[in-house]
């Protein structure tokens, strides 16, 4: 397909702003549209896993990462007083390194200037208000009163997706999985050189990941009631209750958790639309499409898998619709199996009942899938 396309890229969080990073280099003409004031992405920090990486390195962003963040390449596994159960490296793909931890705002920062330089446009504060689609393009109006006509609207804008209810309604809406993700940013202890994780016989795991070369997360999944929120005034004491069990690395980054403020709490839910990805001139993608729970790292690779992938079928097809359909033939059933492996550790992992096509896919466990997935996508 010869460029330029016109592409409007509703969100710009990491799969938006890689995906317009991406189409951009090939010469399309992109605007991404995002409701945040700023490009940063909420949360703490994010495992960059092997197949992420080479994404960034396709996209010329790889230094940049590894510079922000913290590269990393054997995962431990302790017991819960904390004493080295395993180390085990993981794998890479092609000439990518193994893993990565990075802050997620440090992550959209560079990819939003890497997006820019390349020729796209980043709007701020603005989202869709308008989309009328024909069989030759879409005609969206935004909320800051930008009007245009676009070959392609694409729709990283995430588990809430504004673009998806207009696409399905509330067909699709996030499913809560019953437990909730509880992270707290610290200073990084020496020891801990890769994603460090303490289990045993306990009902919880914790771990602690390292995201830069002073910082690390601490981080753990717990079953909580849907309308269940931390108390603002003792957050930090009911994240240490929970995990008051643990010794070593983990009972001494608990001692640092203090301030109520900075425990960042998110419910994990999961988002399967069924049903095309596509419609027409607008596709969604990411966490739009096909959200997982965080057990294999995977939620982010996904949707800079998608963004990549997308840009090189739009490159190889003849038409918009022809490479919107090679790109969901490709991506569906990786994000599938992703999904469904990442809600099947999260069951095993909490006791909770598994199906018996559940149980076919624990039979790979996360290190398979390690291996599985750095190969091409």
């Amino acid at each position: 397909m010869t460029p330029p396309l016109r592409v409007l890229v509703h969100g710009g969080g990491i799969g938006g702003l890689t995906a317009a990073l991406a189409l951009a280099l090939r010469g399309h003409r992109v605007d991404v549209a995002e409701l945040r004031e700023q490009p940063e992405a909420l949360g703490v920090g994010i495992i960059q896993p092997s197949n992420a990486l080479h994404v960034m390195r396709e996209l010329g962003v790889l230094d940049a990462c590894l510079a922000e963040g913290f590269e990393w390449g054997t995962l431990t596994i302790c017991d819960p007083a904390g004493g080295v159960l395993a180390r085990i490296p993981q794998p890479r793909m092609a000439d990518a390194p193994a893993s990565n931890g990075i802050p997620r705002p440090a992550l959209a920062r560079l990819l939003a200037e890497a997006a820019a330089k390349a020729g796209a446009t980043l709007r701020f504060g603005t989202t869709i208000c308008a989309l009328e689609q024909d069989a030759d393009g879409v005609d969206v109006t935004l909320a800051d009163g930008h009007a245009g006509r676009y070959d392609l609207v694409v729709g990283f804008d995430g588990i809430g997706s504004a673009l998806r209810r207009r696409l399905y309604g509330e067909a699709y809406a996030p499913e809560y999985t019953g437990f909730a993700n509880w992270r707290y940013t610290l200073p990084r202890s020496p020891e801990v050189d890769g994603v460090l994780m303490s289990t045993g016989n306990l009902a919880a795991k914790a771990l602690l990941t390292p995201i830069s070369d002073g910082l690390m997360y601490l981080g753990s999944v717990f079953a909580e009631a849907e309308d269940f929120r931390p108390d603002p005034e003792r957050a930090h004491e009911q994240l240490r209750e929970r995990l008051a069990g643990f010794g070593g690395p983990i009972a001494e980054a608990l001692a640092q958790v203090t301030d109520p403020a900075a425990v960042v709490y998110s419910r994990i839910s999961q988002v399967t639309v069924e049903e095309p990805w596509h419609v027409g001139r607008v596709v969604l993608a990411g966490d739009a499409a096909h959200a997982s729970t965080p057990h294999l790292a995977q939620g982010a690779a996904m949707a800079v898998e998608d963004a990549l992938v997308l840009a090189q079928e739009l490159e190889s097809a003849d038409t918009v619709p022809a490479a919107l359909a090679a790109w969901e033939e490709r991506r569906r059933p990786r994000a599938m199996w992703v999904q469904a492996l990442s809600r099947a550790v999260l069951k095993q992992e909490t006791g909770t009942p598994t199906t018996e096509e559940e149980d076919a896919l624990l039979e790979i466990g996360v290190p398979g899938a390690a291996h599985v997935l750095v190969k091409p996508y």
